[in-house]
């Protein structure tokens, strides 16, 4: 099984791939069947250190508001 990092390191390159102005959840940047692999610890470390990496890394990912269940948003900045 992937470390969390190895999970962080998959999302960021998912990332890549992403449009300006689109909006994302975590979860989006993997398939439906290996995200429900991911046991549940291993999906909310993986979303803190998302959205540590979005602050300390300066790219073009901002956070924007919280699902009704919590799960941050992320949106794709035009810079």
């Amino acid at each position: 099984m992937a470390t969390a990092n190895d999970l962080l390191a998959r999302a960021i390159e998912e990332t890549k791939h992403l449009h300006t102005n689109e909006v994302f959840l975590v979860r989006d940047l993997f398939k439906g069947y290996e995200w429900n692999r991911i046991s549940r610890s291993d999906r909310l470390l993986l979303g803190t250190l998302f959205l540590n990496y979005v602050h300390i890394s300066g790219t073009r990912l901002e956070p924007i508001e919280k699902t009704s269940s919590g799960q941050q948003k992320y949106k794709v900045s035009g810079n």
